[in-house]
């Protein structure tokens, strides 16, 4: 085994010095030895304004939402409250007062 830290993308411990970066013949990934590992994988969302969102936060609506297959809309100015972000295309699980639970997308929010 060599002295060289695991490959930081699929975790192989076959990596080898290439000049002065750092390679896994494995996935191919290229690294300074000095660059931070990152071990956060978790996605990040933010809302339309660039301010990260977490769980449980208190959201406003930013633009008119049509509810597909009903003639309702979510009115701008709706608060949305408990949030629960998920990993989809419609990135925000919510039940909305009135209306019901519901998916939204970040873009079209702000945090309260």
């Amino acid at each position: 085994m060599s002295d060289f830290p695991a490959c930081p993308e699929c975790k192989s411990s076959f990596t080898y010095h290439d000049g002065t970066l750092l390679v896994c013949p494995e996935c191919g990934h290229e690294w300074s030895e000095n660059e931070p590992e990152t071990t956060d994988d978790a996605p990040t969302f933010r809302d339309a304004n660039g301010a990260p969102l977490e769980d449980g936060d208190t959201v406003t609506v930013i633009k008119d939402l049509k509810i597909k297959g009903s003639s309702s809309v979510v009115k701008v100015g709706t608060k949305v409250k408990n949030i629960r972000l998920i990993d989809d295309d419609h990135d925000i699980d919510c039940k909305i007062d009135g209306i019901g639970a519901m998916k939204l997308k970040s873009e079209f929010v702000k945090k309260v």
